[in-house]
Protein backbone atom coordinates (compact mmCIF):
# COMPACT_ATOMS: atom_id res chain seq x y z
CA UNK A 1 0.00 0.00 0.00
CA UNK A 2 1.33 3.44 -0.89
CA UNK A 3 -0.75 6.43 0.09
CA UNK A 4 0.32 10.02 -0.46
CA UNK A 5 -0.49 13.20 1.46
CA UNK A 6 0.22 16.87 0.86
CA UNK A 7 2.27 18.14 3.77
CA UNK A 8 4.93 20.54 4.95
CA UNK A 9 7.92 19.71 7.12
CA UNK A 10 8.44 22.20 9.94
CA UNK A 11 12.25 22.47 10.00
CA UNK A 12 13.97 25.85 9.75
CA UNK A 13 10.74 27.16 8.26
CA UNK A 14 7.97 25.42 6.36
CA UNK A 15 9.09 23.05 3.58
CA UNK A 16 6.34 21.88 1.25
CA UNK A 17 6.43 18.34 -0.02
CA UNK A 18 4.71 14.98 0.05
CA UNK A 19 4.33 12.35 2.74
CA UNK A 20 4.01 8.72 1.65
CA UNK A 21 2.84 5.83 3.80
CA UNK A 22 4.38 2.58 2.65
CA UNK A 23 4.31 -0.92 4.14
CA UNK A 24 7.34 -0.42 6.38
CA UNK A 25 7.98 3.33 6.51
CA UNK A 26 6.73 6.86 6.12
CA UNK A 27 8.69 8.89 3.59
CA UNK A 28 8.80 12.66 3.23
CA UNK A 29 10.00 14.02 -0.12
CA UNK A 30 10.64 17.54 -1.33
CA UNK A 31 12.34 18.83 -4.46
CA UNK A 32 13.83 21.94 -2.86
CA UNK A 33 17.56 21.96 -3.56
CA UNK A 34 18.37 24.40 -0.76
CA UNK A 35 17.33 21.82 1.86
CA UNK A 36 19.84 19.48 3.50
CA UNK A 37 19.85 16.13 1.64
CA UNK A 38 18.71 14.34 4.83
CA UNK A 39 15.39 16.18 4.64
CA UNK A 40 14.87 15.90 0.86
CA UNK A 41 14.13 12.20 1.18
CA UNK A 42 13.44 11.59 4.88
CA UNK A 43 12.59 7.96 5.73
CA UNK A 44 10.84 7.23 9.05
CA UNK A 45 10.68 3.44 9.61
CA UNK A 46 7.34 2.50 11.19
CA UNK A 47 9.07 0.34 13.80
CA UNK A 48 11.03 3.37 14.99
CA UNK A 49 8.02 5.68 15.41
CA UNK A 50 7.24 5.66 19.13
CA UNK A 51 4.27 8.05 18.98
CA UNK A 52 2.53 10.70 16.93
CA UNK A 53 1.29 13.71 18.87
CA UNK A 54 -1.21 16.05 17.21
CA UNK A 55 -1.65 19.78 17.73
CA UNK A 56 -3.78 22.28 15.90
CA UNK A 57 -1.99 25.50 14.89
CA UNK A 58 -4.17 26.84 12.06
CA UNK A 59 -3.58 23.42 10.43
CA UNK A 60 -3.13 19.99 12.02
CA UNK A 61 0.50 19.44 13.03
CA UNK A 62 1.80 15.91 13.62
CA UNK A 63 4.86 15.51 15.83
CA UNK A 64 6.56 12.20 15.04
CA UNK A 65 8.45 11.02 18.14
CA UNK A 66 11.08 8.47 17.21
CA UNK A 67 12.53 5.80 19.51
CA UNK A 68 15.94 7.47 19.08
CA UNK A 69 14.59 10.68 20.66
CA UNK A 70 14.44 12.64 17.40
CA UNK A 71 11.25 14.51 16.57
CA UNK A 72 9.88 15.61 13.21
CA UNK A 73 6.92 17.96 12.81
CA UNK A 74 4.68 17.94 9.75
CA UNK A 75 1.64 19.93 8.77
CA UNK A 76 -0.60 17.23 7.26
CA UNK A 77 -3.59 18.64 5.44
CA UNK A 78 -5.86 15.59 5.79
CA UNK A 79 -5.43 14.35 9.36
CA UNK A 80 -8.42 11.99 9.33
CA UNK A 81 -7.32 10.22 6.13
CA UNK A 82 -3.70 10.05 7.33
CA UNK A 83 -4.70 8.48 10.66
CA UNK A 84 -6.89 5.93 8.88
CA UNK A 85 -4.06 4.61 6.70
CA UNK A 86 -1.33 5.00 9.33
CA UNK A 87 -3.35 2.90 11.80
CA UNK A 88 -4.01 0.24 9.16
CA UNK A 89 -0.32 -0.07 8.22
CA UNK A 90 0.89 0.07 11.85
CA UNK A 91 -1.51 -2.75 12.83
CA UNK A 92 -0.30 -4.92 9.97
CA UNK A 93 3.20 -4.84 11.52
CA UNK A 94 1.96 -6.34 14.81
Amino acid sequence: MRKSFVCSLCHNGILGGGLYIEDSSIIYKTNKLTVDSKYRNLVLPLKEIADIEWKWIVFPVANFCMTSGEQYRFIIFNKKRFNKYYTKVKQSLL
